[in-house]
C-alpha cells in the first residue's frame, strides 16, 4: 500500500473526524470576507498543527493552521501565545495562558477541589460523573467557590432541587452524612478574583428563581390528587397505532391483576391494580412536565402526601425499574407487579404493530425491557412462566393480528437478550445451548439449569452420553414412523435392549423425581448409570429392523430415553 505525506494523511484525517462528530444541529457563520459561510456546532476560530517546530499546512472549517493560539480571556499573561514547539503546547498553555488544557488534569483537579471545599463544611458533594465531566468540558481554569440558599426550598423534594440546580446551573449540591440534601452548594467558577463573592451573590441570585419555581410546582401538584389526574392521561398520546396514555394505563391495569392473579394473593391483586392505575399519573403535573426525568419519584411523593401508604407510593416510584443494567430491582412486590406489566405492555404493544429493534436501532428501548423483564422473572421472585405472561400481556390488546407470530417472535427476542445477558455472567456458549434449547419458560430455574449442565459435564461419562443422545435424536428426527411412547416388553429380544430398559426403568424415575423436586444437578447425575447400557445398546441392536414390530418398539425404547435424557437440557448440545 503506498504511503502518504504527512499533510495529505492529516488532512485527510481531519476532515474524516469533523465529518463523523454526532453534531444533530449546525450552525452556519459568516467567514471574515464576509461572503462565504461555515457550518459546524459553534464558530472555530483557530487551528494550531505543529510537527516539532514546523507548521502542518492544512485547513478546515475556513481556518487555516499555525502556530498561535489563545490562552484565559481574562487571566492570561498575553494574547496571542505563539507556541514554539509541538511539545510545549501543554506548558505554554498553562504558564502562559493561565488553562489546564488537558480535559483529564482538569477533571481531576476539579474534583479535587471539590472534595476539599465539601469537606470543610463537613459535607459531601453530589456524586455525579457526566456533571463532572460536563463541567470540565466548560472551564479552563477552574475554581471552585461556596453558595448557599434558603432553608424554606428544602421543604421541597430534594430529587427536585438537586436536579434544578445540576440540569440548568452545573451546580455541585452538597449532601449531610445521611445523603440529604443541605443548603449549600458548590460553583466552578472560570475566574478566580481576589474577592469571589461577586461571583457567588451572582450565582445565589440566579438559583433562587430556579428553586421558587420548584417549591411553586411541587405546592400546586399537592392539591390535587393523583386519582383525579388519571382522565388527563387520555389527552397524553402514547403511540398512534396503540392510543393514548389512558389506554395504555387500561391495558397495565389489567396484565398486573392478571400476575397477581396467579401468586394468589388477594391484597397484592387490590395494590397492584391500585398501583398500575396511578403509576403515570404525574406525568401530567407541572412538576414532571418541567422535568420529565423525576417521573415516578414524584408520583411517589404525591402519593405519601395522599396517605395512600408505602406500598403504593415505592410502586409508582419503582415500576420503571430496573431502568439499566445495575440498578435496583422494586422495593416490593406490588412494585415488581406493576414494573413487570408496564415492561411486558410496551414489548408486547410495540412488536404487535410491527416496531421490532433492528440492528443497532431501538428507538423504544425494547432491548431494555426484554432485560428488565428478565431480571424481575430471575430476581424478583415472580415465577410466572413466560409464556403464560405474554399471554396475559397479549389478551390486555384488542384485534392483535397472527397473535401466534408476535408470540413466537417475542420468544426469541426474550431468548436472545437471555442468551447475551449469561454469556457476559460467564457462562459458555454450550452450556447457554443446551438449557435454552428446551426454552424452559421458568426463568428463575434456568441458573440452576446451567450449573446442573456444568456438573454434569465434568462428568466421565458426560461425552459418551451427549453423543449418544445426539444420535437417539437425529434417528427419531428421521423416523417416518409415528412414535409410540408404549415398550412392549415381550418384543424386546436383544440383551442389549433388554438391559436398557431396564436401566430406563431405574434410572428414569430417579432422575424424573430429581427433576420435579427442582435438583436438577441430582437428575443429571443419575444418567450417569445410563452410558453403558446405552453404548451396549448402539454396539449390538439394528433399531430399523426389518420386521416393522420390532423396529417400532426400539424407536418407542429411543424416545423413551431421549424424553429421560432431555428434561433438564438439550444434552446432544454437548456433543463435540
Amino acid at each position: 500500500m503506498p504511503g502518504a505525506s504527512l499533510v495529505d494523511g492529516l488532512q485527510k484525517a481531519l476532515d474524516e473526524a469533523l465529518a463523523r462528530l454526532p453534531i444533530p444541529k449546525v450552525m452556519t457563520y459568516q467567514l471574515q470576507d464576509g461572503w462565504s459561510s461555515v457550518n459546524f456546532v459553534r464558530p472555530a476560530h483557530g487551528l494550531v498543527a505543529l510537527h516539532g517546530n514546523h507548521i502542518i499546512p492544512v485547513a478546515t472549517l475556513g481556518l487555516k493552521a499555525g502556530n498561535t493560539t489563545h490562552g484565559h480571556r481574562f487571566e492570561a499573561k498575553h494574547d496571542p501565545i505563539t507556541l514554539r514547539d509541538a511539545d510545549s503546547y501543554a506548558e505554554q498553555l498553562r504558564t502562559e495562558g493561565a488553562v489546564l488544557p488537558g480535559f483529564a488534569e482538569r477533571r481531576a483537579e476539579i474534583a479535587r477541589q471539590l472534595a476539599a471545599a465539601a469537606a470543610k463544611q463537613g459535607l459531601k458533594p453530589i456524586d455525579d460523573d457526566a456533571l463532572l465531566d460536563e463541567v470540565t468540558a466548560l472551564v479552563e481554569r477552574p475554581n471552585v467557590l461556596l453558595g448557599q440558599f434558603e432553608q424554606e426550598f428544602l421543604a421541597v423534594p430534594q430529587e427536585c432541587l438537586i436536579l434544578t440546580m445540576k440540569a440548568n446551573q452545573k451546580y455541585f449540591p452538597l449532601l449531610d452524612a445521611q445523603d440529604k440534601l443541605t443548603n449549600k452548594f458548590l460553583i466552578v467558577s472560570n475566574i478566580s478574583p481576589q474577592d469571589p463573592s461577586a461571583v457567588i451573590g451572582g450565582n445565589e441570585r440566579v438559583v433562587r428563581p430556579r428553586l421558587a419555581d420548584a417549591k411553586f410546582f411541587f405546592e400546586q401538584d399537592r392539591k390535587k390528587t393523583l386519582a383525579s389526574r388519571i382522565p388527563g392521561l387520555d389527552k397524553v398520546v402514547y403511540h398512534n397505532k396503540l392510543g393514548s396514555q389512558g389506554e395504555r394505563i387500561g391495558r397495565v391495569v389489567k396484565i398486573a391483576q392478571l400476575i397477581a392473579a396467579s401468586l394468589n394473593q388477594a391484597s397484592l391483586l387490590e395494590q397492584a391494580a391500585q398501583a398500575a392505575a396511578l403509576a403515570k399519573a404525574d406525568l401530567v403535573t407541572d412538576m414532571v412536565g418541567e422535568f420529565p426525568e423525576l417521573q415516578g419519584i414524584m408520583g411517589r411523593y404525591y402519593a405519601q402526601h395522599e396517605g395512600l401508604g408505602d406500598e403504593i407510593a415505592f410502586a409508582i416510584e419503582d415500576h420503571y425499574k430496573p431502568r439499566f443494567a445495575g440498578d435496583s430491582l422494586p422495593r416490593n412486590q406490588v412494585g415488581s407487579v406493576v414494573a413487570l406489566a408496564d415492561k411486558l405492555e410496551t414489548l408486547v404493544g410495540l412488536f404487535s404493530i410491527g416496531e421490532k429493534p433492528t440492528g443497532e436501532k431501538d428507538p423504544f428501548a425494547l432491548r431494555r425491557h426484554a432485560i428488565g423483564i428478565l431480571r424481575l422473572l430471575t430476581e424478583s421472585g415472580i415465577n410466572t412462566p413466560l409464556d403464560q405472561l405474554l399471554q396475559q400481556a397479549l389478551s390486555a390488546f384488542n384485534q392483535v393480528a397472527d397473535e401466534a407470530a408476535v408470540l413466537q417472535s417475542l420468544q426469541e427476542f426474550i431468548f436472545d437478550r437471555l442468551a447475551g445477558n449469561l454469556k457476559e455472567q460467564g457462562y459458555s456458549a454450550q452450556e447457554i445451548d443446551a438449557v435454552l434449547a428446551l426454552k424452559p419458560q421458568q426463568l428463575a430455574d434456568i441458573p440452576k439449569r446451567l450449573e446442573a449442565v456444568r456438573a454434569f459435564a465434568s462428568l466421565p461419562e458426560a461425552a459418551s452420553l451427549a453423543a449418544a443422545n445426539k444420535r437417539v435424536g437425529n434417528i427419531l428426527k428421521k423416523s417416518e414412523e409415528t412414535v409410540s411412547s408404549t415398550i412392549n416388553t415381550a418384543l424386546l429380544h436383544e440383551a442389549a435392549e433388554q438391559a436398557l430398559a431396564q436401566a430406563l426403568d431405574q434410572v428414569g424415575p430417579e432422575a424424573e423425581r430429581s427433576f420435579i423436586a427442582n435438583d436438577y444437578t441430582q437428575s443429571l447425575k443419575a444418567l450417569a448409570a445410563l452410558r453403558t447400557p446405552v453404548d451396549a445398546f448402539f454396539d449390538h441392536v439394528m433399531v430399523n429392523a426389518d420386521d416393522a414390530a420390532l423396529k417400532a418398539n426400539r424407536l418407542a425404547l429411543l424416545a423413551k430415553l431421549h424424553h429421560a435424557m432431555n428434561r433438564v437440557a438439550d444434552l446432544s448440545r454437548l456433543a463435540a
